[in-house]
């Protein structure tokens, strides 16, 4: 499909350039002269300059055009003996027009052509015929133009425009590159030192056809080198060798040339406008987005727990202030551990982000285990003292702030999207300490109730009220299981969601057996729980997880997809979800799964297309860090035309609808 497009855009292309009127009066819509700095010396290179100044609102094409152009093509008339050799090109510009993706230059730019003089230095007046193609964001034109190499007299002013020149040439590091071909994307490590700086990095390849032009680019820094990851092109056949130019971004950059070799995984991802942000304006983002965390529709499952604990807070100024200090570290450390782990895993090479525990069946499946004991303890079927809801003590308090981190933490709200984003950017330890401010923020209310009396004072007092409150508190976390048990069931399938529900409820059964005097009944509760927790890992699915109906109808998220979607000229509206993420969940219920909102798509020939990361997808991965989010809810709008613009995580019923109808 891609390739069909590519052929249609270059013959549209050259249909345009020859059919033009403005083509057949071969204006110059833009000029260019053949210069060198010096007269020719026998046995010498001589640098000469191709210079090009294109009119305002026109530009010009690199050695490789992108989707659609032609590059520009010399045929010389030298001396005997004189030999060109290859032309040098400065950094280009992407510009993209209709979903077109061009390398081009829309200032003067200049093509240095370094010439070997043979043995005749003063033989007949050097030419070369030019054939370049000059656009607008309408129209382009060919033009021809036949150079005599002109030898103007020497100056400052000639030397500073040839050492201009040369500056603009990215140079051409001395170690190679290497390259590896998969089904669905080019690789390339380039060698470049980790003192070198990259601002806004972009490959541009000079091998025609071998990479996706429109197509997102991901970059890591691995060491003294840098990775780079690019979605095939319509180029089926993979060349020998590859060059280019890697762009640092203001007209920086390298070039290069590489063999076939092994690419490493693994490394720091580069790009992303937060990560150049001021650590402390990353602090308080993580900070408040953990605090906003508390409000957020997925933290509501365990309200239960955070009610308790304010709750027990008032019987006295000791206990409350361990009550609040317990808490905070326990989330603070599950945070800081999840974090970690997460880093742990990229740096490693796999494609991971944030709450990607909840994407592993059996983290799924002890949670469920978890919140069955915990929503029978609340209901008083069985009391234990070192169960998180339980006992008052520290340790209580201490469990309740892990469990509460590792449940509330799977959706990302406003300031803690971007804070996380930045945290796969930045160096791992800043990156830790803005996942303890994200833990920070989610305890903050508790730890002040610990530590103010006279916010606790605003608290009920304790008492008999409390033994009821906590066995309604029972329902919401009954709730939580049975949800956990869909989402076990989205993961592992039908056998591995009956086992983890039967492993909660077999300790249940026997606790409750122990308290009444059945030992008999208790023991064999107990051994049957330990069957199903031996049997737990072989019960997984993993084939599991069935395909959500919607009323949009949405194409399945690939980047070919994503492409073909934007390179067909209609608006496109992709959401990336999960059947964990409860903001995911309330979002498609309000603003999504809509009959106005899909009566809205039909009338404006919307794309709708949906990535689901249930149970996680590196192709995804990569999609969110190139937003710079490192988890789910993400809401990209594509205007017919234009690049994409990221929506807010939480959508209001019309947004979408307005949106198609403007």
């Amino acid at each position: 499909m891609q390739a069909s497009l590519s052929i249609v855009r270059y013959l549209l292309a050259i249909a345009l350039l020859w059919a033009s009127p403005l083509a057949a009066q071969q204006d110059s819509y833009m000029t260019v002269d053949w210069v060198t700095e010096s007269a020719p010396q026998q046995g010498e290179t001589l640098t000469t300059a191709l210079r090009f100044s294109p009119r305002e609102g026109w530009h010009g094409y690199w050695s490789n055009p992108g989707e659609a152009g032609l590059g520009m093509e010399l045929d010389w008339q030298l001396p005997a003996g004189w030999e060109a050799g290859d032309p040098q090109y400065p950094v280009p510009s992407v510009l993209s027009y209709f979903g077109i993706a061009n390398h081009a230059y829309k200032d003067d730019y200049t093509v240095l052509v370094p010439i070997e003089i043979g043995s005749q230095a003063d033989a007949a007046p050097a030419q070369v015929t030019a054939r370049y193609l000059v656009c607008s964001d309408t129209l382009c034109v060919p033009q021809e133009a036949t150079l005599t190499l002109r030898y103007p007299q020497a100056g400052a002013a000639l030397r500073s425009s040839f050492d201009e020149a040369r500056a603009a040439i990215p140079p051409l590091i001395d170690s190679e590159a290497r390259f590896a071909f998969t089904p669905q994307s080019l690789r390339v490590t380039i060698p470049l030192p980790e003192t070198v700086a990259i601002g806004d990095p972009h490959l541009f390849i000079e091998q025609s056809g071998v990479v996706d032009y429109n197509a997102p680019q991901h970059f890591w820094r691995n060491g003294d080198s840098v990775i780079v990851e690019i979605p095939r092109g319509f180029e089926r056949e993979e060349p020998g060798r590859i060059a280019g130019i890697l762009s640092f971004g203001d007209g920086e950059g390298i070039r290069f040339a590489g063999a076939p070799g092994d690419v490493p995984v693994g490394g720091t991802p580069l790009g992303g406008a937060m990560a150049d942000s001021p650590l402390i304006l990353l602090l308080s983002g993580a900070l408040l987005g953990g605090l906003l965390l508390n409000l957020m529709p997925c933290v509501f499952p365990i309200l239960s727990l955070k009610a308790l604990t304010l709750a027990r807070a008032g019987a006295s100024e000791s206990s409350a202030r361990r009550e609040g200090l317990a808490y905070t570290a326990g989330v603070v450390l599950a945070c800081v551990a999840l974090g970690a782990a997460m880093l742990a895993l990229r740096a490693a090479g796999e494609q991971v982000g944030w709450a990607f525990q909840l994407q592993q069946p059996l983290v799924v499946g002890a949670l469920l285990v978890l919140a069955t004991l915990i929503t029978a303890n609340l209901a008083g079927l069985f009391e234990l003292p070192n169960l998180p809801i339980r006992s008052a003590g520290k340790s209580s308090a201490f469990a309740t702030g892990l469990l509460a981190a590792v449940v509330a933490t799977p959706c990302t709200g406003p300031f803690m999207a971007a804070a996380l984003g930045a945290a796969l950017l930045v160096p791992a330890e800043q990156a830790l300490l803005l996942f303890a401010a994200l833990g920070l923020g989610l305890a903050l209310p508790f730890l002040l109730l610990g530590l103010i009396p006279a916010l606790r004072s605003r608290l009920p007092q304790p008492g008999s009220w409390m033994e009821s409150f906590r066995r309604w508190m029972a329902v919401p976390m009954g709730l939580t299981a049975l949800a956990l048990v869909w989402l076990a069931w989205r993961l592992g399938g039908t056998h591995f969601a009956f086992t983890a529900l039967a492993l909660g409820l077999l300790p249940v059964v026997a606790l409750t057996a122990f308290r009444r005097g059945s030992r008999t009944v208790g023991w064999i509760g107990l051994a049957a729980a330990l069957y199903f927790a031996a049997s737990l890992p072989f019960r997984v699915d993993e084939t599991a997880s069935a395909t959500t109906e919607s009323v949009l109808d949405p194409i399945a998220y690939s980047e070919q997809t994503l492409a073909d979607a934007r390179a067909s000229g209609a608006p496109v509206f992709v959401w990336f979800t999960a059947d964990w993420c409860v903001t995911c969940k309330v979002n498609e219920q309000v603003a999504i799964e809509r009959e106005a909102t899909r009566a809205a798509f039909e009338e404006a020939g919307v794309v709708a297309m949906r990535g689901d990361w249930t149970r996680g997808d590196p192709a995804i991965t990569r999609y969110l860090e190139q937003w710079g989010v490192a988890g789910v809810p993400l809401y990209v709008w594509y205007p017919a035309g234009s690049e994409g613009e990221q929506l807010p995580q939480v959508l209001t019923p019309d947004r979408l609808r307005e949106l198609a109808e403007s």
